[in-house]
């Protein structure tokens, strides 16, 4: 996995069993974790390993650049990743750019955010709303 650095905005590459430990940058030694903010998941082997390996329950968000409800819900969902860092890793989509994940889950409608545990769908919401909702909706 890559997480950006909240400091200096470098890459760091992670495993996705590590994601709740703490970790520091290599560029500027700031804190990486816990991820406060959604990782942007690049490739399907990255989806994979998040899931099989995640110590957490996994929150990600299907989204796409195009759509106008997913911009809106972004911010909320960045909320999420503050409030429940440490507890639950939030992670990103984007269904342009990895149809095949996406396709696997069904989405057929963005945003849809659905909560993994044990590398299982847990629970599923749909469309823009604010972060407590998403919450009370996959019962986080």
């Amino acid at each position: 996995m890559i997480v950006a650095c909240s400091s200096c905005s470098r890459p760091n590459r992670l495993p996705a069993a590590r994601l709740l430990d703490k970790a520091h940058c290599a560029a500027c030694k700031g804190p990486l974790l816990p991820a406060s903010k959604p990782i942007a998941v690049e490739s399907e082997d990255d989806f994979e390993e998040l899931l099989r390996d995640a110590q957490a329950p996994v929150v990600v968000d299907f989204w796409a650049s195009w759509c106008g409800p997913c911009r809106a819900v972004a911010p909320e969902v960045e909320k999420l990743a503050g409030q429940r860092a440490g507890s639950v890793v939030v992670a990103k989509v984007d269904t342009d750019a990895l149809p095949d994940v996406a396709g696997r889950y069904g989405i057929r409608s963005i945003p849809t955010i659905i909560l993994f545990r044990d590398s299982k769908e847990a629970k599923r919401v749909m469309g823009a709303m604010p972060a407590s909702d998403i919450a009370a909706g996959l019962a986080i």
